[in-house]
């Protein structure tokens, strides 16, 4: 009688070991997997191994989510083999990733293949350094976590940057022999962390971003679940990496949009990294200027300084200037001519790379605003929020708008024309810089930083438009070094509106639990829950389809834009809905639509 298999103590048939098995094929008809046994001389298979499987008539690679002892059918097919090394995730693992293939609305096999590198892994030789580790800012938290003790989730606000009090927050931890990950929002951020924490920890740091060759990213995940005291820096990716024994994960700046994965599963950073480390009950801290309310909302202990956060703000009012002026402002121009005579460099910042959000009557001055939600409206006739048909200025019936800000070539044309200078991009060595949110993680220190339309994103049509305003030009205004006339200038035709104030004050919490308390009592997020559901050359009766599903929920739509039919489903729990959802995509997809669900959307 083989390892594998023993009598049931009664003269019965033999038990055998018995691997459940999702195939890696993304398709909602696998999710519950399939039953296979366990051969004599298949050695090594756990829960979370890659195997070899026989389905159909052809072998694919699927992934151990249960294993168990039972009389096996005859018809029971065997597992064929196990590949690599090491599982590619760990019971409690799982239950994470579970968790994410429902939130998600995900195909189980696409969520679980995440967890694993691009190439089979093999057994790496440990390289390994002298520690020398810095002060950690949260030294209770790195205790903690050091010692395999789980405390609540940490946000430690601050404006950068980050490689000293990241290593300091890990340093700790990998003294003890337990692994930790760091997660930055780009591929340029997370290389230029990594340098600067090995450089401070000097220790290898194992980087993995989507730029990375397959054979590196497959050795760093390998490293970090056979090793100890290993510490991975990265993007989003890691997110869903096992790191063998986990003490310490830090998430610089989960606020940005580069954290949320734009195609499904539309996986958040945030959320899935909240999720591992209650589960897992590693230390989670999250380190960024400016806090999402979501954090707050969950019970984050946040870690504020006693001075200001980010260097000055000032605010240079459009309605001090007639209308018909230029996008650029004299009293900026001013500025600018200022900063480039002391030897200062100037980066100037476009909310958009197109046509401005904002515009202004041209007879009066006032923004112009949907009587209805108050979002900023455009030169079209419609609310792009709420749909609302647009007409004269609610002030002075004027007919007749002007933009307050400009696409990236007009600002550079008007800044040429004023300055006398050349001015370029980011890519260019030039001592004034144009560019959008794209470019800010290749911007280096400057001595003024400028806000060209600001109004255009905190009046945008969506319901996190002040939230996501303020952290964004929070990003600008922490490019000035702190230092004699070095600030951030902000052009508004509203000086007075809250957004405002909070980043002439310095500190983002007042304003972030303001929001919270007004979305709480509009049941937005996070108090309710959003999806979005976006179909490609959608069959007749979608509609239909999805409302027969939504128990409980609310359906807004659909909106058509060419063949893309969308909707917004909300509700306080939509998991019911969810759940039901994933057998319909499916039945959509074989249909021939093509389906993209974002769950927790961030633009609507």
């Amino acid at each position: 009688m083989g390892p594998d298999s023993r009598t049931d103590g009664g003269g019965g048939s033999a038990l055998t070991r018995i691997a459940q098995v999702v195939p890696n094929l993304a398709t909602f008809a696998v999710d519950d997997g399939f039953s296979y046994r366990i051969p004599d001389g298949v050695d090594g298979v756990a829960v979370g191994s890659l195997v070899r499987v026989p389905l159909g008539g052809r072998r694919v690679r699927g992934f151990v989510t249960h294993l168990r002892e039972g009389v096996a059918p005859d018809k029971l097919r065997d597992v064929a083999g196990v590949v690599g090394d090491f599982p590619l995730f760990t019971p409690r693992l799982l239950e994470t990733l579970r968790w994410t293939a429902v939130h998600y609305v995900a195909p189980l096999a696409a969520v679980l293949a995440k967890s694993g590198p691009p190439n089979v892994a093999r057994r790496v030789r440990a390289v390994t350094g002298e520690l020398r580790a810095p002060a950690s800012p949260l030294p209770a938290v790195t205790g903690a976590a050091a010692e395999n003790l789980h405390l609540r989730t940490q946000y430690l606000v601050g404006a950068g940057p980050w490689a000293e009090p990241v290593a300091g927050l890990v340093g700790g931890v990998l003294a003890a022999g337990r692994n930790a990950m760091v997660i930055a929002a780009t591929v340029a951020e997370a290389h230029a962390l990594a340098a600067a924490i090995q450089s401070t920890l000097a220790i290898p740091v194992h980087v993995a971003t989507s730029a990375e060759p397959a054979k590196e990213v497959t050795m760093a995940w390998a490293a970090g679940v056979g090793g100890a005291g290993v510490l991975a820096v990265g993007t989003r990716e890691l997110a869903f990496w096992p790191m063998g024994d986990l003490g310490m994960v830090v998430v610089v700046e989960e606020g940005r949009a580069a954290m949320k994965a734009p195609q499904t599963p539309t996986t958040n950073v945030r959320d899935v990294m909240r999720r591992r480390a209650a589960t897992e009950r590693f230390g989670l801290v999250v380190c960024g200027p400016v806090p999402t309310i979501e954090m707050i909302a969950a019970g984050a202990e946040v870690h504020e300084p006693s001075q200001r956060v980010w260097p000055l703000v000032e605010i240079v009012d459009r309605s001090e200037e007639p209308p018909g002026g230029s996008v650029v402002m004299a009293a900026t121009v001013r500025a600018i001519r200022g900063t480039l005579r002391a030897g200062g460099g100037v980066f100037v910042f476009v909310p958009r790379r197109g046509d401005a959000a904002a515009y202004r009557c041209v007879s009066c001055g006032e923004l112009r605003r949907c009587p209805n939600c108050g979002a900023a409206a455009s030169r079209g006739d419609v609310c792009a929020r709420c749909e609302t048909r647009l007409e004269r200025c609610a002030e002075c019936a004027g007919e007749r708008f002007e933009a307050l800000g400009a696409g990236l070539g007009r600002v550079k044309s008007e800044l040429r024309r004023s300055l006398g200078v050349v001015v370029g991009g980011v890519e260019e060595e030039t001592a004034v810089v144009v560019g959008t949110e794209r470019d800010l993680p290749g911007v280096g220190q400057k001595a003024l930083a400028v806000v060209i339309d600001a109004d255009g994103m905190v009046f945008a049509p969506h319901y996190r438009a002040e939230e996501d305003a303020f952290r964004t030009i929070v990003r600008v205004a922490s490019l000035v070094g702190r230092g004699r006339g070095r600030r951030c200038l902000i052009q508004t035709a509203n000086p007075r509106h809250r957004v405002y104030d909070a980043l002439r004050h310095g500190r983002p919490g007042p304003l972030l639990h303001e929001l919270l308390k007004e979305r709480e009592e509009a049941g937005f997020p996070p108090v309710s829950q959003l999806l979005a559901v976006e179909l490609t050359d959608a069959r007749q009766g979608a509609d239909a389809e999805l409302r027969a599903l939504g128990a409980g929920v609310s359906v807004h739509g659909p909106a058509v834009s060419g063949d893309v039919t969308r909707w917004l489903v909300s509700g306080p729990d939509l998991r019911p809905l969810k759940l039901q959802l994933r057998g319909q995509v499916q039945r959509w997809r074989d249909g021939g639509a093509k389906v993209r669900i974002d769950a927790d959307p961030v633009r609507l």
